[in-house]
């Protein structure tokens, strides 16, 4: 595969801009396609990108412009204006692995630079368990981006089977605005539909807007293609994308050009999952940064244990909920209207002793420092690996 990768060097040199990129956020609105190596996508010819792209009513192409610290020169300046002048809107993203998050993030911006519309952000096993680190690259990313650039992340759809994965941080406070999980239902092993009710009930906790990635890879029929596409209207998606260009046949692609009736009678049915007492995870971070938001101070362990089962008591009473102590479908909805601690996780190190400490307040309360290294709960395995890894 040729595959053109820059010297780090070209990461680094560009100047940061004195003004923040504004982006668009709208590239992640419609449908959009992503491509892996310029190259191998209909031999790199830009008119004949172009051409499909309108044939099969593709908005946005989703480029990759960087792989760790590694900058793509497939994503320039030059590649950006012309599809830009022939009014498709492009994206870059980068594959990230957690090792040089500073670095990554530079590598990141440096596509915002050359023109991106939005940035995403593909973080996969790499970064599980590792939140001091995602912590760096988003906080990093926001400097030299800015506060309001579009920026969403690409990640494990079923958030249930990865309970050290740092969410909470990638799409916290601070974080990606949007939220791409990759919904590749055969790969998966599952069925269009039920792939929608398990992404959706355990993402839609991060309050951010779900614009499905699905696949025209792997012998997709296209009669799926065309369910994913009508399912993810009835759950008024933004927008819907496809991995990959290199890899969609011409039937694909032609399914993506015809319009889809919507769906008679369909009912999206978004359940929430129960976290009580046992429960573990990133879902139980997230949970725990609301309920400190709410003034219940505990530590942000990632273990919903009996701290947790009575801060969930106290809360609901102030709610005028049943006392369960359970986070249940009646308690979400009132937690999640609260505005969540931002918590920058760091490592605190005295002298050559590394401390190790709960939560501390700072701000009124609005922000946590942890010293420490990721909450207990960023040790556990994955439960299962639904999208093998990329090689």
């Amino acid at each position: 595969m040729a595959v053109l990768v820059a010297t780090l060097a070209l990461a680094l040199v560009a100047p940061v801009q004195a003004q923040a990129p504004r982006g668009n956020a709208a590239a992640l609105q419609g449908n959009g396609m992503w491509i892996w190596v310029i190259g191998a996508s209909h031999r790199g010819s830009i008119p004949a990108i172009v051409a499909q792209a309108r044939r099969s009513n593709i908005h946005t192409l989703f480029i990759k412009s960087g792989d760790g610290r590694n900058y793509w020169r497939q994503f320039s300046p030059a590649l950006v204006s012309a599809l830009h002048r022939a009014g498709l809107r492009v994206c870059a993203w980068q594959y990230v692995y957690g090792s040089y998050p500073t670095i990554e993030a530079q590598v990141g911006a440096q596509a915002v630079r050359n023109g991106a519309d939005c940035l995403v952000i593909d973080a996969e096993s790499e970064y599980e368990g590792r939140y001091v680190l995602a912590y760096s690259y988003v906080s990093s990313l926001r400097r030299l981006v800015g506060a309001t650039y579009p920026i969403s992340l690409a990640a494990f759809p079923y958030v249930h089977f990865h309970p050290g994965f740092p969410y909470s941080v990638f799409l916290g406070p601070g974080g990606a605005q949007f939220n791409q999980p990759q919904m590749y239902w055969r790969t998966i092993g599952t069925t269009v539909d039920q792939s929608f009710v398990t992404t959706y009930t355990h993402n839609r906790l991060y309050k951010r807007p779900i614009a499905p990635l699905g696949q025209t890879y792997a012998g997709a029929p296209t009669a799926e293609v065309q369910r994913f596409r009508q399912v993810a209207q009835a759950y008024r998606a933004p927008g819907v994308s496809w991995w990959s260009w290199q890899a969609t046949p011409p039937a694909s692609f032609a399914a993506l050009g015809r319009p889809v009736p919507a769906l008679t009678g369909y009912q999206p049915r978004i359940d929430y999952p129960a976290l009580r007492v046992g429960s573990r995870g990133d879902r139980v971070v997230w949970a725990q940064q609301h309920l400190f938001g709410a003034g219940q101070r505990q530590p942000i362990t990632g273990y919903f244990g009996n701290v947790t089962a009575a801060s969930v008591r106290a809360f609901q009473a102030a709610r005028g909920l049943a006392q369960t102590g359970v986070i249940d479908g009646a308690t979400w909805p009132a937690l999640l209207s609260v505005r969540p601690v931002a918590v920058r996780w760091q490592i605190k190190r005295t002298g050559t002793r590394v401390e190790v400490v709960a939560v501390a307040a700072r701000a009124r309360g609005r922000q946590v420092t942890v010293a420490a290294p990721a909450p207990a709960s960023a040790g556990l395995p994955a439960i299962r690996r639904e999208i093998p890894p990329k090689r």
